[in-house]
């Protein structure tokens, strides 16, 4: 493909040109998903931005917005007995600084006494935008991965949702409903999410595309039931009219690779596309987990990107998983977030961009 021709080609991507409008439901032609991988493609890595001071704990599941002038990230923290959710700072998103809690553990006999994994939802999803939490109902939402059993990830799962009228930016405690809003029993449960839940990922459709105006993506962890089927995590969809009250969209998950892990999905749009990014691992003929992105005109059907991972294993501090997104578009330049995990099971937050911008001072011992 020629410079001229990927130059318009891109253009029309980003500014939903009509020659590439599409009806619902149909796939993205392979000429767009080029043209969209070659605007998020993230080949330099800087390397590690956020790791514990014990290293004993490990960070995961990287979330940046903006708000004013500086940037935060929320992450999660497991210690042992479960996940915790945090808070970090930036001026310039290379460098940050820990503030503090927003999900802590709590009373054991509540349904997430030692799982609190929190992702903030209704971020602004236009690509290069301003990356705002919008809120509604006067509350900034955050929808999270909760139980009540300790350990990693163990018992049971399900998603559960936070808010706070306060500064989404300030390390506090955010408020939690009573009870999550989807579990693995609940009567539109289906066929694909019937061991646990994972992360999820919550945006506002302006357009309201689906009827309801906000969605939710989450993976999940199931099977049919046949003897011997081993699990496999795949990502479907939820709907809701107030961010309390959810129903399935869809009884079939809308990205599955059959085997392994399809997770941690994460929105932007790009033009007239949705672009999901998401992580894999365990699929035939891969290494370790990696970064991967599908592509959707209506937010139900989703072209899987064929070609390179936008993010792989190949540095001793992301040497076993380079995985989990949070993918912005600033100033020209774009910034992938990501969950780095080296050989002995450490997790730091790390980062890779599409320009050079020279290598990380922290140097993890591996």
């Amino acid at each position: 493909m020629n410079r001229v021709f990927c130059i318009v080609l891109l253009g029309a991507v980003l500014y939903g040109a009509p020659s590439f409008a599409q009806n619902p439901g149909t796939e993205v032609a392979d000429s767009v998903m080029n043209a969209v991988y070659n605007e998020i493609k993230t080949p330099y890595k800087y390397g590690v931005v956020l790791m514990p001071e014990n290293d004993s704990l490990g960070m995961d599941s990287p979330t940046v917005f903006r708000k004013g002038s500086k940037w935060y990230m929320t992450y999660i923290v497991f210690d042992g007995r479960g996940y915790e959710s945090w808070i970090a700072e930036s001026k310039d998103l290379l460098h940050w600084h820990t503030l503090g809690k927003t999900l802590s553990f709590s009373g054991l006999s509540e349904w997430d006494g030692n799982q609190k994994a929190g992702y903030p939802s209704l971020l602004d999803y236009e690509w290069g935008g301003k990356y705002r939490l919008n809120r509604f109902n006067n509350r900034t939402w955050m929808s999270y991965l909760g139980g009540p059993t300790e350990g990693y990830e163990a018992g049971i799962l399900s998603v559960g949702m936070a808010y706070t009228k306060r500064n989404a930016g300030s390390p506090h405690e955010w408020n939690r409903l009573d009870k999550p809003v989807l579990t693995i029993h609940d009567k539109d449960a289906g066929w694909w999410e019937n061991v646990t839940l994972y992360r999820s990922t919550v945006i506002r459709d302006k357009t309201n595309s689906l009827g309801f105006p906000f969605v939710m993506f989450y993976n999940a962890k199931g099977n049919k039931g046949n003897p011997g089927e081993r699990d496999a995590e795949r990502i479907g969809m939820a709907v809701s009219n107030d961010m309390e009250h959810w129903e399935r969209r869809k009884e079939n998950p809308v990205l599955d690779h059959q085997v392994g892990i399809t997770g941690d999905p994460y929105i932007q749009k790009i033009g007239n596309v949705w672009v999901m990014f998401y992580f894999g691992a365990w699929w035939p003929g891969t290494h370790g987990a990696f970064n991967h992105f599908a592509c959707s005109y209506d937010l139900v059907h989703w072209t899987d990107w064929k070609g390179e991972h936008l993010v792989k294993p190949s540095e001793p501090y992301d040497a076993k998983y380079a995985h989990k997104s949070s993918v912005l578009k600033y100033k020209g330049v774009v910034y992938h977030f990501y969950t780095a995990t080296d050989a002995n099971n450490k997790y730091r937050i790390a980062v890779a961009t599409s320009i050079d911008l020279g290598r990380s001072s922290l140097q993890p011992a591996n």
